[in-house]
């Protein structure tokens, strides 16, 4: 690993921890989505504090987080697994952010930004699969954790190179989803649209939605 790639990795980590969620929420003095709502600071308990302009930007954002330095990375030459390495870093800046007490999102919306350079054809696929999932179920989060799953598939038949890259990828969103996995497998886990339909202050839906934290 050269001394450029270390660099690359470093400045991804950098750009990952830049808060959307809670610089979005500032400007538009909406309540600070790490301690409202589901507490985490990601374009779902956005969107359910300050409606989808809100949500649309932070969601934006986040992709771009993931998209630039795996961009720059692919146009430095590095090989795949530096590129997957960059993407990673990116992802664990957004969960692990250093500028905000290290207290993060799930880096979905980051990991799916850090995948479309393999083109829009894997990112189709993707995007696809997540809305499908989340028609037939409701959960936002089953539909992140299965296309974290569906997507080194996607990429093996697409390009297979990235397979190992997009495989982290999607093992750090699965691990990061943990806590919703076992609220899955209790029947705790709320449905996407029951949350959206909730009409209640911030401070009152904490209670109903303090186990559920979404991307």
């Amino acid at each position: 690993m050269t001394a450029t790639v270390i660099i690359f990795i470093f400045l991804a980590y950098l750009i990952g921890s830049v808060s959307s969620a809670v610089l979005i929420c500032r400007l538009k003095k909406l309540p600070d989505p790490r301690v409202h709502g589901s507490n985490n600071p990601g374009t779902t308990n956005v969107l359910r504090l300050g409606g989808p302009q809100a949500a649309a930007w932070v969601l934006l954002a986040d992709l771009l987080k993931g998209t630039i330095p795996v961009y720059c990375a692919y146009w430095a030459g590095f090989e795949p697994v530096y590129i997957g390495l960059v993407g990673v870093a990116a992802c664990l800046g957004h969960i692990y952010p250093i500028f905000f007490h290290f207290k993060g999102g799930k880096a979905v919306a980051t990991s799916m930004g850090a995948m479309l350079p393999l083109g829009m054809d894997v990112a189709g696929l993707l995007v696809g699969c997540w809305l499908l999932v989340v028609a037939l179920s409701g959960y936002s989060s089953l539909a992140a954790i299965i296309t974290a799953l569906a997507a080194p598939v996607f990429t093996y038949f697409i390009k297979p190179e990235y397979t190992l890259p997009v495989s982290m990828l999607g093992c750090l969103v699965i691990l990061r989803h943990h806590e919703n996995i076992a609220r899955l497998y209790n029947g705790t886990e709320l449905k996407i649209w029951r949350k959206f339909s909730m009409n209640k202050s911030p401070d009152t839906d904490k209670q109903d939605t303090k186990k559920d934290a979404q991307e």
